[in-house]
């Protein structure tokens, strides 16, 4: 068994069982290749162990991750603390040689791989070992040792064959994570479920403000690291490095392998391919510059595959019950359109996706093999009008979507700003006959089960040509919390008023933070809405609040009754 960093598309193979004992060599090494760290901040508080203990030895006080699960193999992710000063974004701390094993069990008693990777300041002491030649549909056990002091033992699982008849995928559903909004409690309840194949975050998973400006005043509930707002790439490793401090994120990281996107937040508010509405040039420098940086951050410290392109968009099967395509709207996307234009809205050179990322989604919709075609869509396709909500809410939900007060009629930050893609889109979908496409997005907050029909002015009439579920937030703000009033308090006039205007939208609920439980099998793919009792209680519990379902070949939502459990 081997360890590269450069994802293989080799033939799964029969694992057997290692030798026990130490690693010896020949070693196969997986170095994971990045620039050079920023200059040092001040200690990561509550992530590092004290320098006493780093006297010690090497920590793994970051936990351990895996992501993108293949059918025989899966990424693999710790950050070593190698000694004092060896802090995120320190740029500081001796390489470090990290064994890594895989088993068939908690105790390590039968392991199946092994390696060795190395731990180094230029990517910030983080490492990845790219595994192969494990069995599909199996769930395996891993950790990493360094100087022998043990990481914590984490529990992933790799996909089925991509010929194999698979009954049934379930996914844990998240997005839209802000540090100061509240506690990641959906992701305590996500680690206990002992029935997911994998996590999805559609994005969002950090965000970049400095401490209180969102939210603001007595809505932060704690402080994240660094206070100000991130730009340089220390700053943007020292945030992924207090994110990952968080215990609520570890267990689930340590449960569940991941499969994540990133959106604007990752970088900045309302990011496009030259610059975002968080970023100032004459102040926080070159937009390249930092989308760099944040990009570097991103791939040294998530459990995820970089595609050839650099970026998030790529695509993962699970048999032959379902592909996942997974898309990056923040990289090539022109500028979000002026507030209001109508024309700029529909100009057919304006791009969401990029030509290259648009075409190979449709090419990848239209010849999938799988029944279900999944796509991880980090902003909502479905056109949703918001002009007929009563004004006093206008601003509160212009507040929670990120766009002008002025042009909340709109979306323009979502597929809504750039209907010409969507067109090209869905009329591909219509027109090559591709069924039981069902878009699962995030970022606005909410939560959502829409029919996503070509024309959303003739809908029902004309039949829609895929279905999309949307989670809300984890903490970020939402109605409520903008309005500072009780929950299902005010939003049910906001909802009633959307659902009037758009009769594509099933429900939508403005109020709740929670996740969502997605469970596909050859029937239906169905999404159970899960909310928090309050996000800012660290010891939320979470209640099943609707469960919604597409049939096969039907592309209609509908609410169901049974849901997962």
């Amino acid at each position: 068994m081997t360890s590269t960093h450069s994802a293989r598309t080799d033939s799964p193979t029969t694992e057997q069982a290692l030798p026990h004992g130490p690693v010896t060599a020949p070693r196969r090494r997986a170095v994971v290749a990045a620039g050079a760290a920023g200059a040092a901040l001040l200690p990561l508080a509550g992530a590092a162990p004290s320098a006493g203990a780093a006297e010690a030895g090497p920590s793994f006080a970051h936990g351990v991750a895996s992501g993108d699960p293949l059918p025989d193999g899966v990424l693999l992710w710790t950050r070593v603390t190698p000694g004092p000063g060896a802090v995120p974004g320190s740029g500081k701390g001796a390489p470090v040689e990290v064994d890594w094993e895989v088993a068939r069990d908690r105790e390590f008693g039968t392991v199946v791989a092994r390696g060795t990777v190395r731990a180094e300041a230029a990517t910030d002491h983080t490492v990845k070992a790219d595994v192969r030649g494990l069995r599909p549909a199996t769930a395996y056990f891993f950790r990493f040792t360094a100087e022998g002091a043990h990481s914590p033992t984490g529990r992933t699982r790799t996909a089925p064959a991509e010929s194999a008849q698979v009954d049934r995928l379930r996914l844990g559903v998240v997005s839209c994570a802000n540090y100061e909004g509240g506690y990641f409690a959906s992701y305590r309840h996500l680690a206990a479920r002992t029935d997911l194949d994998a996590v999805l975050h559609l994005g969002d998973y950090l965000y970049e403000y400095g401490h209180g400006e969102y939210p603001t005043g007595d809505a932060v509930v704690r402080t994240a690291r660094p206070t100000h707002e991130i730009v340089s790439l220390a700053d943007y490793r020292v945030r992924h490095g207090h994110y990952k401090s968080d215990p609520d994120l570890q267990a689930m990281h340590a449960a569940h392998p991941l499969i994540a996107i990133w959106d604007d937040h990752e970088l900045a508010d309302n990011a496009w391919s030259g610059g975002a509405v968080n970023h100032d040039p004459a102040t926080e420098g070159d937009w390249a510059q930092r989308t760099a940086a944040a990009k570097q951050a991103y791939f040294e410290w998530m459990p995820v595959r970089p595609s050839t392109a650099g970026t998030t968009f790529r695509k993962l099967r699970f048999g032959s019950l379902a592909e996942l395509h997974l898309l990056d709207l923040r990289s090539f996307r022109d500028a979000q359109p002026t507030v209001g234009d109508g024309k700029d809205i529909d100009d057919p050179d304006r791009t969401l996706t990029g030509r290259r990322q648009l075409d190979w989604l449709k090419k990848g919709l239209a010849g999938s093999p799988a029944r279900w075609k999944l796509v991880g869509n980090p902003v909502m396709i479905s056109q949703v009008a918001f002009g007929s909500v009563p004004a006093k809410f206008l601003g509160p939900l212009a507040a929670c979507l990120g766009v002008p007060r002025e042009g909340l009629a709109v979306n323009t930050d979502q597929w809504d700003g750039y209907t010409d893609d969507r067109r090209e889109l869905l009329t591909h979908l219509r027109d090559n006959r591709v069924t039981d496409t069902v878009f699962l997005t995030g970022d606005i907050h909410m939560n959502w089960a829409n029919e996503v029909p070509l024309r959303a002015a003739d809908h029902p009439h004309e039949p829609p040509v895929a279905t999309e579920f949307v989670i809300t937030s984890v903490t970020s703000d939402n109605l409520d919390d903008t309005l500072r009033v009780a929950p299902d308090t005010l939003s049910g006039i906001a909802e009633a008023a959307v659902r009037a205007a758009n009769r594509h939208v099933r429900w939508v609920d403005m109020d709740s933070h929670g996740f969502g439980v997605l469970d596909v099998d050859a029937t239906r793919t169905q999404m159970d809405y899960y909310v928090l009792s309050d996000k800012t209680d660290a010891h939320a519990t979470a209640t099943l609040r609707r469960s919604y379902r597409t049939t096969a070949g039907s592309q209609r939502v509908e609410r169901t009754y049974q849901p997962v459990r």
